[in-house]
C-alpha cells in the first residue's frame, strides 16, 4: 500500500495529529490510513506557497505549460493505479473511474495552452491603453468527495497555469487520489507551488479567514459555501463557489421517449447521482408519463450493483454512510405520502453503503424528494399539464446549477431552455461538460465560472496598464 504523506515546501511529511482511516463504501470498511495535518502544518502551506509565489508568478508562460503538459503524462501513465485508488476510496465502477482519471488528463493539457489575453483597448499617436492580467497569490483549493480526483485538477491546474500557488484541502472522505495528484505535480513544479493538507476537521475556518491565502476556490454544499463566504470577508479573498444543484429535467409532448430513456437515466444516475450537475428532478408531459416510468424501469433493471472493482459492475455503492441515510429518509418520506417507488428503495442487504437505482413517481412539487437534493441513485418523475406552469416549477427552485430541456422541436426546445434560471441549460442532454466551456451557477447554487478561458481567468486579478507616450517632461 502506497505511504500517504502530506506535501509541505517540496517536502513529504506524516501529519502532526497522527492519521485517520479511509473507508472504502464497497465494504463500510477502512483500507487505509491518510496523514491528520495539524493547523501549524497548513500555516507552514501557506508561508511555502506565499514564498514559491515570488518567483512561480514570474515563470514564463512555456515553463508553465511544460510543467503541466509533464504532469499529465505522468496521470496518463500512473492511470490504472490512480483509477483503482478512486475506486476503494469513492466507489464508482473502475470504468468510471479511469474516465474520471483521463479526463483529468484532458483538462490538465487543455489548461496547459490556454494563452491569457493582453486586451489592447486604444492604442494613438498619444496614448496606449491595455488591460493585463496577473495571478493573485496563494489559492486554496477545498474539495468534494464525489468526484475527488477530477475537480482537484479542475481547482488546482488553472490556478497554476495562471501563476498561482496552492494549497489543496480534499474531503477527509477521499483525500488519497488527491494526495496522489499533488505528488505528481510536485514532480514537475519549483519547490512550494503545491502543497496538500489533509485532516478530518479543524481546516475549514482556518483556510476562510487565513490572511495568507488570496482565493479560495470550493466545490461542496450551499451551507458550507456560505460559511466560506463569511470567512473569506476577513481580507476580501476571491472566491469561486460551485455549490448544490437540483437540476431539472422538461420533457416535452411527443418526445421519442425510447431513443431518449439512456441519456435521461445516465444523467440521473452518472456517478450513482453524486454529481452536482446530475439531473435530479424530471418533469413529463402526461401524455408519455406512464411510457417514461416504464422505460426508466427497465433500464435501471439493467444495471449491475457491486464493489466497482468487481467484473461487470456497472453501479458502486453510495459514498458514506451519512448520505446513504438521507437518500433512504428521503425515500421512506416519499412512500409515506403515497408515491409509487417502482424500483430499488431499499438499502442492500450486504456490506457497504449499496443503494440500487430507484425510480419514484407520484411526488410533486413540495415533497422533500423533489425539493431537496438527494445527490444519490434516486430519481423522482413528475407529472405536468401544461408547459408554462412546468416552468414555473422548474425555476421555483433556489437552487441554479443546470437543467435541461427534451424534446422533438429543437427550436422550441432550445427557446424553453433560455428561459431556464440555471447557470448552464441543456438542450436533449443534460450534465454534459468540456473543457472549453465555461461551467458555473446561479441563486443558491454559487458563483464564479470553471473550465475555458473563462475559467481560467477566475485565477488572475485585472491590471489596467495606461502609457501616455511622447511625454518628455
Amino acid at each position: 500500500m502506497h505511504d500517504f504523506q502530506l506535501l509541505i515546501d517540496g517536502a513529504r511529511v506524516p501529519g502532526d495529529n497522527g492519521a485517520f482511516a479511509v473507508i472504502n463504501p464497497a465494504s463500510g470498511a477502512p483500507f487505509a490510513q491518510c496523514p491528520a495535518a495539524s493547523l501549524e502544518q497548513l500555516n507552514s502551506a501557506v508561508d511555502a506557497a506565499r514564498r514559491a509565489f515570488a518567483s512561480w508568478r514570474a515563470s514564463s508562460t512555456e515553463q508553465r505549460r511544460s510543467a503541466l503538459h509533464k504532469a499529465a503524462d505522468d496521470m496518463e501513465r500512473e492511470a490504472e493505479a490512480l483509477a483503482r485508488l478512486i475506486v476503494q476510496e469513492q466507489g464508482k465502477p473502475l470504468a468510471l473511474a479511469m474516465s474520471e482519471v483521463m479526463g483529468g488528463v484532458a483538462w490538465t493539457r487543455y489548461n496547459a495552452d490556454l494563452e491569457i489575453p493582453v486586451e489592447l483597448i486604444e492604442d494613438t499617436p498619444r496614448q496606449r491603453v491595455e488591460l493585463q492580467r496577473k495571478p493573485l497569490g496563494v489559492v486554496a483549493s477545498i474539495t468534494p468527495w464525489n468526484w475527488p480526483f477530477m475537480i482537484a485538477v479542475w481547482h488546482i491546474i488553472p490556478a497554476l497555469r495562471a501563476g498561482n500557488c496552492v494549497v489543496s484541502k480534499p474531503s477527509s472522505l477521499t483525500p488519497l487520489s488527491t494526495l496522489r495528484l499533488v505528488e505528481i505535480l510536485d514532480r514537475h513544479l519549483p519547490r512550494g507551488v503545491i502543497n496538500i493538507v489533509t485532516g478530518e476537521q479543524g481546516f475549514g475556518s482556518a483556510i476562510t479567514t487565513h490572511p495568507g491565502i488570496d482565493k479560495i476556490v470550493f466545490t461542496g454544499s450551499t451551507p458550507t459555501g456560505q460559511s466560506v463566504m463569511r470567512g473569506a470577508a476577513s481580507n476580501l479573498k476571491r472566491l469561486t463557489l460551485e455549490l448544490g444543484g437540483n437540476d431539472a429535467a422538461i420533457v416535452l409532448p411527443g418526445s421519442d421517449i425510447a431513443g431518449m430513456v439512456e441519456d435521461v437515466f445516465a444523467a440521473a444516475f452518472l456517478n450513482m447521482g453524486q454529481t452536482c450537475a446530475a439531473l435530479k428532478r424530471l418533469y413529463v408531459h402526461e401524455s408519455q408519463y406512464e411510457e417514461m416510468l416504464a422505460a426508466l424501469v427497465e433500464r435501471a433493471g439493467r444495471e449491475v450493483v457491486g464493489d466497482g472493482l468487481e467484473a461487470d459492475v456497472s453501479f458502486g455503492p453510495v459514498q458514506n454512510a451519512e448520505q446513504l441515510a438521507l437518500v433512504a429518509e428521503l425515500v421512506e418520506d416519499a412512500r409515506r405520502i403515497g408515491a409509487r417507488v417502482l424500483c430499488g428503495g431499499e438499502r442492500l442487504a450486504r456490506e457497504g453503503y449499496f443503494y440500487p437505482p430507484t425510480i419514484v413517481a407520484d411526488v410533486t412539487d413540495g415533497d422533500r424528494l423533489v425539493d431537496e437534493e438527494q445527490f444519490g441513485p434516486v430519481l423522482p418523475v413528475i407529472v405536468y399539464g401544461a408547459v408554462e406552469d412546468v416552468l414555473a416549477r422548474a425555476n421555483a427552485s433556489s437552487m441554479g446549477l443546470g437543467g435541461s430541456v427534451w424534446g422533438p422541436d429543437e427550436q422550441a426546445a432550445s427557446a424553453l431552455a433560455a428561459r431556464l434560471e440555471s447557470g448552464v441549460a441543456w438542450v436533449n442532454c443534460h450534465a454534459q461538460i468540456q473543457p472549453n466551456t465555461p461551467f458555473g451557477g446561479c441563486k443558491m447554487s454559487g458563483f464564479g465560472v470553471e473550465f475555458g478561458l473563462e475559467g481560467l481567468l477566475e485565477f488572475t486579478t485585472q491590471q489596467l496598464l495606461f502609457v501616455r507616450k511622447g511625454n518628455k517632461s
